[in-house]
C-alpha cells in the first residue's frame, strides 16, 4: 500500500471543475444502471430525482481515454487488477484523491453507457447497430444471452451502483475537509483513510470493465468479482458512518459558533441594573438554538400581547397561551373557573380553539395501548352520534393526542408537568388535583379528559372512562332528566367505585424540589414514595422519583 501514499499538496497541480463532471458521471451511470435493471431484471423502479442540467465545462476526454485503455482487455485476475490500479494512481499522481477515483469512474461511464445506450437503440436505428455490433453488444443482450448470463450483469451492475455511492461519499467527504480537524476529530481518522478506499474504488471498477470484456468476447475466463463486493460494501458502510459523525461534530462546532456570535454581537440584550426591574413581571424562556418555527409561532401571541404593555419587559417568555402573563389575578380566575385545559392544548389545534369557543364538550384522549384508542374512538364515536344526545342539541367532539404528531404530544405533556410543577406546592384545590390526575396518567394505556369548552369536567383512567362511554345506554335515560354532564359525572363515579386500582404519580427529576408529600389525586390519603433509577442508554439520563 505505500506505492498508493498520498501524495503532497505542493504536487497536486491539475485541478479543474470535478463538481461538473461528478454530476454527469453521477446521473450517466444511474441512468444506465436503471437501463440495465429494466432489461436484464424487467423491473421498472423509478428514477430518483437528478439534476439533469448538463454542465457547460470542458471534459478531461484525453485523460479519460488513457484511463480506459488501462482498464480494456485485461485477462482476469487480482495481481493484474492491482497493477492496472497502481498504473492508473501514477498516472493521476498530480490530481487530489477524490478527483483520481471521479475520473476513473468517468473512464467506466463513456464505456459503460455508451454499450447499454447502443443496447436500446440498436433495433430503431441502423447507426446504432452497426456500432453496436463492432462493440459485441449483441453477444450478451441477445435474449439467450442475457437469460445465460443475467446472475453475471446482475452483479457486475450492482457492484456499479456501489463504486459509484462509495465515490460519491468520499467526494462528500472532501467537501468537509475546509473544517479544522482539532474541531471536528473524526474528520481526521476519514481523511487519513481515504487513499484506501479510492485505491478500493477504482481497483473494483478495473475488475468490473474485465468482467464485461470477458462476458462480451465469449471467454472461458471469468473475473471473479465477490471479493470486490464484499470489500466496497464494506467501506461504504464504514464511510456513511464516518460522514454522520462528522456532520454531527460539525453542527456542535457550527451550534458553539452561533452562540459565540449572539453573545459577542447582541442587538436586543442589554446589561441592566436589578431596580430597572422592580415590580415588573420577569418571564424566563430557556431553549437550545433548535426551537422549531412552529414553538416560536405559539410563543408569538404571548410576546406581541406583552410587548405592547409598557409594564412588562420581557427577558425570556414561557407557555401558558390566554394564561400569560402569568399574574396571580389570571392565575386565581384560572382556578376559580378551571379553565386550566385551555392553558395546554388553545392556540395548537384550529378545531379546538372553535369548539372551545362553541362551548362544546370535547373529549381529549390518548395512551400507550392502539387497542384502548381504538376502543375508545367507536364507544366515544357511537356516544356522540346518539339520536338522543343530537335531539337535546347536546355537541360532542373527539381529539385523541396519539394521533397528532410527536411535537404535540411532548408539548401536551409538558404543559401538564409544567402546570403540576407550578401548583404542586401549593394549598390542594379541585385544579391541582385533575392536573395532578392527569399526569399520572402519562404512561397508562388509556386515559380521557372530558371538557366543556375549556372548563374540565372530569378526567378518568381508561379502564373506568372507557366503561363508563360504552355503557351509555345504562345511563342514557339520566341524560334527559339530570343532562348530559351530572349524570355522566354520577355514572362514572360509580364505575370508579368498583373499580380498584392504584395511582402512579410519575415525576421527572426536572421538577426541582418536591414537596414531602403528595396526596393522592383519587383519595384523600397521603401517597408513598418510592425512590426508582430510570436509564433509557442515551445521554441526559436523570433519576426520577415516583
Amino acid at each position: 500500500m505505500q506505492r498508493i501514499a498520498p501524495v503532497p499538496l505542493s504536487r497536486i497541480i491539475n485541478r479543474f471543475d470535478v463538481d461538473s463532471l461528478f454530476t454527469l458521471v453521477e446521473n450517466t451511470l444511474r441512468r444506465s444502471t436503471h437501463i440495465v435493471d429494466n432489461v436484464v431484471q424487467g423491473s421498472r423502479p423509478s428514477l430518483e430525482h437528478m439534476d439533469d442540467k448538463i454542465p457547460q465545462f470542458n471534459s478531461p476526454l484525453c485523460t479519460l481515454k488513457q484511463i480506459s485503455s488501462e482498464m480494456s482487455c485485461k485477462p482476469p485476475s487480482e495481481e493484474i487488477a492491482h497493477k492496472t490500479t497502481v498504473t492508473i494512481l501514477n498516472k493521476l499522481s498530480n490530481y487530489e484523491w477524490d478527483t483520481k477515483a471521479v475520473l476513473t469512474l468517468a473512464a467506466f461511464a463513456l464505456e459503460y453507457s455508451e454499450f447499454w445506450l447502443l443496447q436500446q437503440h440498436q433495433q430503431s436505428d441502423p447507426l446504432a447497430k452497426s456500432v453496436a455490433v463492432l462493440k459485441r453488444v449483441p453477444v450478451l443482450t441477445r435474449p439467450l444471452a442475457l437469460q445465460k448470463h443475467r446472475q453475471e450483469i446482475i452483479e457486475v451492475n450492482n457492484l456499479v451502483k456501489a463504486s459509484l455511492q462509495v465515490i460519491e461519499v468520499i467526494f462528500e467527504l472532501e467537501k468537509l475537509t475546509t473544517y479544522d480537524t482539532k474541531d471536528v476529530p473524526a474528520l481526521e481518522v476519514a481523511i487519513e483513510q481515504i487513499p484506501v478506499d479510492v485505491y478500493w474504488a477504482i481497483i473494483t471498477i478495473a475488475a468490473v470493465v474485465t468482467q464485461l470484456d470477458c462476458l462480451t468476447t465469449e471467454s472461458a475466463q471469468k473475473q471473479e468479482l465477490s471479493h470486490y463486493g464484499q470489500k466496497i460494501n464494506i467501506i461504504l458502510s464504514k464511510l456513511r458512518k464516518q460522514v454522520t459523525l462528522c456532520r454531527q461534530q460539525i453542527d456542535e462546532v457550527e451550534y458553539y459558533r452561533k452562540l459565540r456570535k449572539l453573545f459577542q454581537t447582541p442587538t436586543e440584550i442589554m446589561e441592566v441594573d436589578v431596580s430597572v426591574l422592580k415590580k415588573k413581571n420577569v418571564y424566563l424562556f430557556i431553549s437550545t438554538l433548535d426551537i422549531t418555527d412552529e414553538e416560536i409561532s405559539v410563543l408569538r401571541p404571548v410576546y406581541d400581547s406583552i410587548k405592547t404593555n409598557d409594564q412588562y419587559k420581557i427577558v425570556v417568555q414561557a407557555y401558558g397561551m390566554k394564561a400569560f402573563p402569568f399574574t396571580t389575578a389570571n392565575e386565581e380566575i384560572i382556578n376559580k373557573e378551571l379553565h386550566w385545559v385551555e392553558s395546554v392544548v388553545g392556540n395548537i389545534h384550529p378545531n379546538i380553539d372553535t369548539w372551545i369557543r362553541e362551548q362544546k364538550y370535547i373529549f381529549f384522549y390518548g395512551g400507550n395501548d392502539k387497542e384502548w384508542i381504538q376502543q375508545f374512538t367507536k364507544y366515544a364515536t357511537a356516544l356522540s352520534n346518539d339520536a338522543a344526545l343530537k335531539e337535546a342539541k347536546i355537541s360532542i367532539e373527539l381529539f385523541c393526542v396519539e394521533k397528532e404528531d410527536k411535537s404535540f404530544v411532548r408539548r401536551f405533556w409538558s404543559g401538564i408537568e409544567s402546570l403540576f410543577v407550578t401548583k404542586v406546592h401549593r394549598t390542594v384545590d379541585a385544579v391541582t388535583q385533575e392536573v395532578q390526575k392527569m399526569l399520572s396518567y402519562k404512561n397508562e394505556t388509556g386515559w380521557a379528559l372530558l371538557s366543556k369548552g375549556s372548563s374540565v369536567v372530569l378526567s378518568g383512567h381508561g379502564t373506568t372512562i372507557l366503561k363508563t362511554v360504552a355503557e351509555f345506554d345504562k345511563w342514557k335515560e339520566a341524560v334527559i332528566k339530570k343532562g348530559f354532564e351530572f349524570s355522566f359525572k354520577e355514572y362514572n363515579t360509580k364505575i370508579v367505585g368498583s373499580t380498584h386500582r392504584c395511582s402512579h404519580l410519575e415525576i421527572p427529576n426536572i421538577a426541582g424540589k418536591l414537596p414531602e408529600t403528595i396526596r393522592c389525586p383519587e383519595c384523600p390519603r397521603t401517597m408513598e414514595i418510592f425512590i426508582s433509577y430510570k436509564c433509557c442508554h442515551v445521554e441526559n439520563t436523570v433519576t426520577g422519583k415516583h
